[in-house]
């Protein structure tokens, strides 16, 4: 067992609508202690900005390239990430010299990894300075070297979850975290610790864009625009029936892989239904690909929120013999998870511990990853990629 140490995660996913802080205290191996959390959400004039570092990322063929307005709008998210981590000591009582390390996890603006480019703005070394605190951040890239697709690398903090909650025998083997973000991913643990994992499908992004669009609201708030609807049969055939579900080997999204309807294909209502159900029903086509059935799916994420995706994931689920319950059912934090895998994995990259597997993200040996900034350095220049170990 190795040193307990102090971290903070920092979160900001493929919806684009906030900061999420979580506070841990862990070894980086099976001891997780879960400390407070928070959201910090982003303006509107900020998220359009977001939307359209989307769009100048298009260009990036080289993964340090910041086109169009990205320079300055890392600067400002990284400026944004620093409030929300003072403003989340203020409200804890504690004080920078509290924290052993933050994983920032940035914010993705562009993802291939078929051609193994992926991008995430966040200045690594401002944070340290305006914190006061050591970062680690930049950890999918490591992955992508050495033939990974870069995501997800949650799995590995689903797995220490897995442990305890096993341990407590508050859950079946095996078990399955579904994190319904902007894209949906799997985590499959097994009896024996197995850990498989990949993106199952489209999450939240479809509908988020869709209510957007076509109602001028960022989200179907509980999934109230979806209850007065209907399913699209053919609309949801035409999502489940792309390439993606029946491939051989699993890939990691991008959210412009599925795009969202056109107002010709559904009216507002049925639309939001067609797309929560599509959301369900990839989330068990692309369980298919597991080692075998699940006995337990843990929901994640912001779609656990919206209780029409959740009425057809416990459908679905009926019918395959397994048990639906939400992270809160179990004691754990579906808003947070993400944030606080971002300290877990900031704490298992300063001990050089793997952050992905072969059967993760498809990398060619287990391997470590992350960027280091110190926040002892008063200086600006690019302190070099330092994968897992601490300089």
């Amino acid at each position: 067992m190795g040193k307990l140490l102090t971290a903070i995660g920092l979160m900001s996913g493929t919806s684009m609508d906030g900061i999420d802080v979580a506070l841990l205290r862990t070894d980086g191996e099976n001891i997780v202690e879960r400390g407070p959390s928070a959201g910090y959400a982003y303006d509107a004039h900020f998220r359009a900005r977001l939307k359209q570092g989307l769009e100048d990322a298009k260009s990036i063929t080289v993964r340090t390239e910041r086109p169009g307005t990205l320079a300055q709008l890392e600067r400002d998210l990284t400026l944004r990430h620093a409030e929300a981590v003072m403003a989340f000591l203020r409200e804890n009582n504690l004080l920078p010299e509290n924290i052993d390390v933050i994983g920032f996890h940035g914010q993705t603006v562009l993802h291939r990894p078929d051609e193994g480019l992926t991008v995430q703005i966040g200045d690594g070394d401002l944070l340290a300075r305006e914190t006061q605190i050591d970062i680690v951040y930049d950890m999918r890239a490591n992955d992508m070297i050495h033939g990974g697709q870069g995501a997800p690398l949650i799995p590995v903090y689903h797995a220490a979850l897995a442990h305890g909650l096993s341990e407590k025998r508050a859950i079946d083997a095996p078990v399955v975290f579904v994190n319904i973000g902007g894209i949906s991913n799997l985590t499959f643990v097994g009896a024996d610790g197995r850990i498989v994992a990949y993106d199952s499908g489209p999450g939240n992004t479809l509908i988020d864009q869709w209510v957007e669009a076509h109602a001028g609201v960022p989200y179907d708030q509980g999934g109230m625009i979806a209850s007065e609807g209907t399913i699209v049969p053919e609309l949801a055939d035409r999502y489940l029936s792309h390439p993606f579900f029946t491939a051989e080997k699993r890939r990691s999204l991008d959210r412009n892989d599925f795009a969202p309807p056109s107002g010709a294909d559904a009216g507002l209502e049925d639309g939001a239904r067609t797309l929560a159900y599509v959301t369900a029903a990839a989330i068990f086509k692309s369980a298919g690909h597991l080692p075998e059935a699940p006995a337990t799916y843990v929901i994640c994420g912001g779609g656990r929120l919206n209780p029409t995706i959740m009425k057809d994931l416990t459908a679905l689920a009926d019918t395959a013999h397994g048990r639906v319950l939400t992270a809160e059912a179990l004691e754990l934090n579906g808003d947070s998870m993400e944030a606080e895998a971002w300290a877990y994995l900031a704490v298992r990259s300063l001990r050089g511990l793997p952050l992905t597997y072969p059967e993760t993200t498809g990398v060619d040996r287990p391997v470590s990853g992350g960027r280091f900034a110190s926040q002892a350095i008063d200086t600006e220049p690019d302190q070099g990629t330092t994968y897992g170990e601490r300089p």
